[in-house]
């Protein structure tokens, strides 16, 4: 199957983590964020949107983009996960996207 980081479609937004060997922060702070929304551990204490702000400065963000994010998400957690929070998951997911997407289309 392939992955986000070899579409060639959505890769490139990860270019510099990877270059910088900050791939495996990056996941880090992925698990830590989604530990919260499903389990609200208060193990992410970030804004997740400001990266993402400033990364679409240098590289925007288009629709296409995140559909592709969603479907990889979606899955991912197909594949692996089952029942309500399974669900609860790919609802946040698609939430966030709508929301990220709208707060990059105001820049």
């Amino acid at each position: 199957m392939i992955n986000l980081l070899v579409d060639t479609t959505i890769s490139y937004f990860f270019d510099d983590l990877i270059a910088e060997d900050g791939l495996e922060a990056h996941l880090q702070i992925l698990v830590d964020f989604w530990e919260n929304i499903l389990f609200y551990t208060g193990s992410y204490r970030r804004n997740a949107m400001r990266p993402h702000l400033l990364l679409h400065q240098t590289k925007p963000f288009k629709k296409e983009h995140f559909k592709t994010w969603l479907k990889y998400f979606n899955n991912t957690i197909d594949e692996l996960f089952i029942g309500e929070l399974a669900h609860a998951a790919k609802t946040r997911a698609s939430s966030i996207a709508m929301v990220m997407e709208l707060k990059v289309n105001q820049l």
